[in-house]
């Protein structure tokens, strides 16, 4: 049974990073990172309400690097900053509108807020507040344009992001659940 939940999480985990690797590739090239960061949003969301916190933990620090790594990511110095981002808002969604009540379909818009300002506020101080005049030594135009995405648009994605979790989850629970109970049958 527990090989079973391991091959189960490291699956569910892989498709999740694979996922937002594919995503980030297929929308980087519009330049629209509304697009790109609602989308990773959705599916860091997705990562730890279907498949647990270990698995959103796992999706939110390993598809920063890999994202660099495939050249669709931003500057190493800003990715512990989204790690942390990332970290804050699949936290947040588990601990409130997932284990906290059992992961029923409550709480979403009230977890979608929290969320959304909190990732917002670790990747503004972060990276705007700290990394770009303390840490980085960018130009005044790049450093200026890493400071406008790192901004407001980071509400507005994690916001988009779990609006989009918030109506996706009820279905992708069902199908599970019937998924689940085929197998079983």
């Amino acid at each position: 049974m527990n090989n079973k939940i391991n091959v189960y999480w490291v699956t569910h985990t892989a498709v999740f990073i694979a996922l937002l690797i594919v995503m980030q590739m297929v929308t980087a090239p519009l330049g629209n990172t509304l697009v790109t960061g609602s989308i990773v949003n959705l599916l860091l969301i997705i990562s730890v309400m279907v498949s647990g916190y270990p698995s959103g933990l796992a999706v939110a620090v390993i598809s920063p690097a890999l994202a660099k790594f495939f050249g669709i990511g931003p500057l190493w110095g800003l990715i512990p900053f989204i790690v942390l981002g990332n970290i804050t808002l699949v936290s947040i969604w588990y601990f409130i509108a997932g284990k906290a009540n059992g992961f029923k379909i409550r709480n979403y818009t009230f977890t979608l807020v929290v969320a959304a300002v909190a990732k917002f506020l670790v990747l503004y101080i972060g990276i705007v507040r700290i990394a770009l005049p303390f840490i980085l030594n960018l130009p005044e135009q790049q450093s200026a344009v890493i400071s406008g995405m790192f901004s407001i648009p980071q509400l507005f994605t994690a916001l988009v992001g779990g609006a989009t979790a918030t109506a996706a989850l009820p279905l992708l629970k069902n199908a599970l659940s019937k998924s689940k109970k085929g197998q079983a049958v």
